[in-house]
């Protein structure tokens, strides 16, 4: 598995768009967003389809993003992991 590239992030431009208009997340570059300065979300390439690593509490967790449905789903959930860390963080 590899860090996607440019070209295979196109396949998931409808995602990245959701996730650019939630508060607090920061694109840093394309398909790498930051949160409170410290690296969320990031996207990977393999043979098995695309793949997010999303931050939940120290560690990584990896989301199958390569249908809509699959888009949806975790776009979902890292709105809840957001809105979860501004409700600890206040």
């Amino acid at each position: 598995m590899r860090h996607a590239r440019p070209e295979d992030l196109d396949a998931v431009e409808g995602l990245l768009g959701e996730l650019r208009e939630i508060a607090d997340l920061k694109e840093r570059k394309r398909g790498n967003f930051t949160r409170k300065s410290k690296a969320f979300l990031h996207f990977h390439a393999d043979p098995d389809g695309m793949f997010a690593d999303v931050r939940e509490g120290s560690d990584f967790v990896r989301y199958r993003v390569s249908t809509r449905n699959e888009q949806r789903s975790f776009a979902r959930r890292v709105r809840a992991l957001v809105q979860d860390g501004r409700r600890t963080s206040s």
